[in-house]
């Protein structure tokens, strides 16, 4: 049975005083339940603070992101060692943002997906086409490149330790969200390029979120459908009452 997952990404938002009140709203009100995870990637200031201040619950915390490299001469960089060293667990891996503000190519990411998994953390890697692919009706071969360049590289034991992420750009942090039958049919069709390069239970077993403007009013929705475990939640992960109404609402 797949995991199902609610992540949030809180990207560049909360100091560590926000950070505290963001986590005594969600430590305590979090139930360890059985295939299901709640994970929250703090920025890296708060890494530690949140892992500390978690680790008496079932969340998990994650980094927004990691160098390639285990070393080095990489002024500002942080490497899978120093998240180690802090309790992380899981790291995000090609988040839209990354990709079209910080120019990380499919290469870059497959490097630093490498590096993760050697070191031993679960990985969620996202891919996600523009509005531009999506209106060109081609968001199946963007997302398909993205897939093969980054990440299927990986063997069949490497991959259990990898969760996707499909985000449509065009409907992050807009206001705008994919239907939940976009959602369905992106994350089956993903399943199936799974399935294609790999064994079918790995297909089964690789737990696929959703991430894009997703919200207490619209997650039960989203995450009922059958190819859909979860989301990976930006906006609506700041706030604890909002976050925990979604992690609740599968």
């Amino acid at each position: 049975m797949r995991t199902k997952i609610v992540a949030g990404n809180w990207k560049m938002n909360c100091d560590l005083s926000e950070t505290k009140l963001l986590l005594e709203g969600l430590a305590g009100n979090v139930e360890a339940k059985e295939n299901k995870k709640v994970i929250v990637a703090p920025p890296y200031t708060n890494l530690h603070y949140a892992f500390e201040s978690l680790k008496d619950s079932p969340i998990a915390v994650a980094a927004q992101n990691i160098n390639e490299n285990e070393s080095g001469a990489h002024t500002g960089e942080i490497s899978a060692k120093m998240l180690k060293g802090v309790g992380v667990e899981y790291v995000i891996i090609g988040h839209s943002e990354r990709r079209s503000i910080y120019n990380e190519t499919d290469a870059t990411l497959a490097a630093k997906t490498n590096q993760a998994i050697a070191e031993g953390f679960q990985v969620i890697f996202c891919v996600g086409e523009e509005l531009e692919s999506r209106k060109a009706e081609k968001h199946f071969d963007v997302v398909k490149s993205q897939l093969k360049n980054g990440l299927f590289q990986l063997n069949e034991n490497e991959m259990e330790n990898v969760v996707i992420a499909y985000e449509p750009v065009w409907a992050i942090g807009t206001g705008e969200t994919a239907s939940p039958e976009q959602a369905q049919e992106m994350h089956a069709y993903i399943r199936q390029l799974l399935a294609d390069k790999y064994e079918t239970s790995t297909a089964e077993n690789t737990s696929i979120l959703y991430g894009g403007s997703v919200k207490p009013n619209n997650a039960e929705e989203i995450f009922s459908k059958p190819d859909v475990d979860g989301g990976l939640i930006g906006g609506a992960s700041l706030k604890a009452e909002d976050f925990l109404a979604i992690v609740n609402s599968h």
